[in-house]
């Protein structure tokens, strides 16, 4: 039995809550909303058990982790600044960044930008795609009736009165939603909390909330997000949202530039981004951007939130992956 770690890591000027496992060359877990390190909870012992050290924190925003009071202090080089920390503080060299959801944005463009300190990326749900040619908030639907959720997640303070009401029937309603269970994406009644929000109504307002829990998502699994969110709210992780457009100005300077190192990419056949139009040509398209992108697996059933679905298919895919290296 290989005993798991909790610490708090100065990095970056903040507090990251750390969670780890294992002893070996280092892999480092990135989180997506509205999730935190412990949605890496299959594979933290898994890539211990085979001789890596897995490090999961709960990303700058998320859970135990320190917030910034500005909205402003939450860009995806905000947070590849704490990773790159992160990795001094472990005494390591480098590692292989591994990332689902925000967590996937966040890995392809670390191992876009510091090759030297991110040797290898694992991006699960979202594919390495060419910068947009305008900024977000031109690129996404807005209407007088509904607005795409990015946009009403930009509000300050609308979406984080709506999730805080009721935490735990917030978490059910999204997982379940963009879960694998919810049905397939091509059948317009399986409800996507990704996609257009009607005005006035908020976003868990066209969502069930299932009396009961999906098979991946135990009563102690939901009480442990519940408790983090109790904890940090949603702010933090909205603003990321936020920061959209900021980000998307500061790729600017990563024009052209591609992903020079090796790396994998999962999604699961059910997740919520499938279904945006011209998903599967930007998919096909990654080895032009990454060239080495030693595969792009699609595993059958699962939705977005693969590593907490599908944990031995992606443990499998991840290990095999590593030891390839």
């Amino acid at each position: 039995m290989i005993d798991l770690e909790t610490r708090d890591v100065a990095v970056n000027g903040i507090t990251l809550h750390v969670t780890a496992q294992g002893e070996g060359p280092l892999v480092v877990l990135c989180h997506g909303f509205p999730e935190t390190a412990y949605a890496w909870r299959h594979q933290l012992p898994a890539l211990a058990r085979v001789g890596f050290r897995a490090v999961a924190p709960d990303l700058r925003g998320y859970g135990a982790s320190d917030s910034p009071a500005d909205a402003a202090a939450f860009t995806t080089l905000d947070v590849i600044g704490d990773l790159v920390a992160l990795i001094e503080s472990e005494g390591a060299d480098d590692a292989v960044i591994v990332g689902g959801d925000w967590g996937a944005s966040i890995a392809w463009q670390a191992a876009q930008l510091r090759p030297d300190r991110f040797r290898a990326v694992v991006a699960l749900g979202v594919p390495m795609m060419r910068r947009a040619p305008v900024a977000p908030c031109r690129l996404f639907p807005k209407t007088e009736s509904a607005a795409f959720y990015t946009h009403y997640f930009n509000e300050p303070g609308v979406a984080e009165s709506e999730f805080e009401r009721d935490i735990s029937a917030t978490l059910r309603a999204i997982y379940f939603a963009a879960s694998g269970d919810a049905g397939p994406r091509d059948d317009p009644r399986t409800p996507n909390p990704f996609g257009m929000v009607a005005t006035g109504l908020g976003l868990l307002h066209s969502l069930p909330v299932p009396q009961t829990l999906p098979a991946w998502l135990t009563p102690s699994d939901l009480a442990a997000f519940v408790q983090s969110y109790t904890t940090s709210g949603f702010r933090g992780g909205l603003n990321y949202y936020r920061n959209l457009d900021r980000n998307w100005a500061l790729q600017g300077a990563l024009e052209g530039k591609r992903v020079e190192v090796p790396a994998l990419y999962l999604v699961g056949e059910r997740d919520t981004g499938l279904a945006i139009p011209g998903m599967a040509q930007i998919i096909e398209a990654m080895p032009a951007l990454v060239p080495q992108l030693r595969a792009a697996e699609v595993i059958p059933g699962a939705g977005h939130w693969l590593q907490q679905e599908a944990p031995e298919a992606v443990n499998k895919a991840l290990v095999d992956f590593l030891r390839s290296l």
